[in-house]
């Protein structure tokens, strides 16, 4: 059986620049009435990239957390924009690495049950040196790191960001 929701009215109660915040009316499966909490966000797409037995990330200091975070290059779609295309824009922006070849890896639901994020994961190959373009206010250290200490590091849980998680798992499932 499958349990279907239903929206009775969205009611939006904040629009920013990065999501927008919903407390929908709905109805149950059984028909009773619910309150919906939601976070709408246009979503996100991060590039594992391996080049000569190391592994790109970058450092970021994340306001939520109030640490700097390691993680593969990321970043937020654009309104319409193609996930292979910000991938590969957020990936030459934040790291200066320029390439078009990249594989889809997964489509992944971080938290599905108060957000319709979806971040696409990919696995980039090839590419040459560029520069970096950084958006503004965006302070980020790039860092390599050997594939033998990634592994150790994420076994002994130092890497938290979880599409890094996602996507490095499956790198190692691959070896």
């Amino acid at each position: 059986m499958e349990y279907i929701e239903k929206t009775v009215q969205k009611n939006y109660i904040y629009k920013g620049k990065i999501l927008t915040l919903r407390k929908d009316d709905a109805l149950l499966p059984d028909g009773k009435a619910c309150v919906r909490e939601i976070i709408e966000h246009s979503g996100g797409a991060c590039a594992l990239y391996e080049r000569q037995g190391e592994i790109l990330f970058v450092r970021q200091y994340r306001y939520a957390y109030g640490e700097s975070v390691l993680e593969i290059p990321a970043g937020k779609l654009n309104e319409g924009e193609d996930p292979k295309k910000a991938c590969l824009r957020e990936l030459e922006e934040e790291t200066g690495i320029k390439t078009d070849d990249a594989e889809l890896l997964f489509v992944v639901y971080p938290t599905p049950g108060y957000t319709n994020e979806k971040i696409y994961i990919y696995r980039a190959y090839g590419g040459e040196n560029s520069s970096k373009r950084l958006d503004e206010g965006e302070f980020v250290d790039t860092v390599w790191i050997p594939v033998a200490q990634v592994k150790k590091m994420l076994f002994n849980g130092e890497i938290k960001d979880a599409k890094t998680i996602i996507a490095l798992q499956r790198y190692f499932l691959e070896l």
